[in-house]
């Protein structure tokens, strides 16, 4: 099981609570069950059985059947015919589709958050210091799990202060279908000394109000991750 956190799963016992008094049932499904593929329990490739879910959360098939339709239409499950529902196992095109228009909404967000008042750039930049530090220290421990956490972490922080909703909601389905992708390979280290030097150019670039080499810098960086992936996966593994 993947232990990695990822920044729209860290809700406090509170947050879950207000957002019981107003979520349908279908949706609680949805969330719970979006939550187990996210973390690897349900791996990709591997069928959700309804009655097994159904009986776990102790509700009917029928909010089950309609969470597992959202999820279907967001991309992270399928549904095949006469078989069942199966946690989607993404294809080496669609992965590149998907980074590419990532790299473009990363490069709108870094152009945006740039150019925010001196406060609000301040506080941004606090969370990114912070999660730069702990990338240094997982890349430092080689813990590349806990390095992959702050990486989200950090360029989520950066979509959050762009301040558009929209891109927010988008920006967070592609990576939630990129991390599909990346569940069977969170042990490699897939450059994270070269990683966190590009994190802290952009940094720097946030600090210095430079919106255009932000967004440079964050579309570049978003490339140069995702040919990393490439040769660590195309490389010999030692191990059998």
């Amino acid at each position: 099981m993947i232990s990695t956190t990822l920044p729209w799963l860290t809700e406090t016992s509170s947050d879950r609570i207000s957002a019981i008094r107003d979520t349908s049932l279908s949706k609680l499904v949805r969330d719970d069950m979006l939550a187990l593929i996210l973390k690897g329990v349900f791996a990709p490739g591997q069928r959700i059985n309804e009655p097994d879910v159904a009986s776990r959360l102790q509700v009917s098939r029928v909010p089950v059947r309609e969470a597992l339709r959202e999820l279907e239409s967001s991309g992270l499950v399928i549904s095949r015919k006469h078989s069942g529902v199966f946690v989607r196992q993404l294809e080496a095109a669609e992965v590149k589709d998907l980074y590419q228009m990532r790299g473009l909404l990363d490069g709108f967000a870094g152009r945006r958050s740039a150019a925010l008042p001196e406060r609000e750039r301040g506080l941004l930049l606090a969370k990114l210091e912070r999660a730069i530090k702990a990338m240094q220290q997982a890349f430092d421990d080689h813990d590349v799990q806990a390095y992959y956490s702050e990486n989200l972490h950090f360029h989520w922080a950066i979509v959050e202060a762009a301040g558009n909703q929209q891109l927010l909601e988008t920006y967070r389905g592609i990576v939630q279908k990129l991390h599909l992708s990346r569940l069977k390979n969170l042990s490699q280290d897939v450059g994270m000394r070269s990683s966190v030097s590009e994190h802290q150019d952009i940094m720097q670039a946030v600090q210095d109000a430079d919106g255009a080499r932000c967004e440079a810098l964050m579309s570049q960086h978003v490339g140069e991750a995702f040919e990393r992936l490439l040769q660590a996966l195309s490389a010999p593994s030692d191990q059998n």
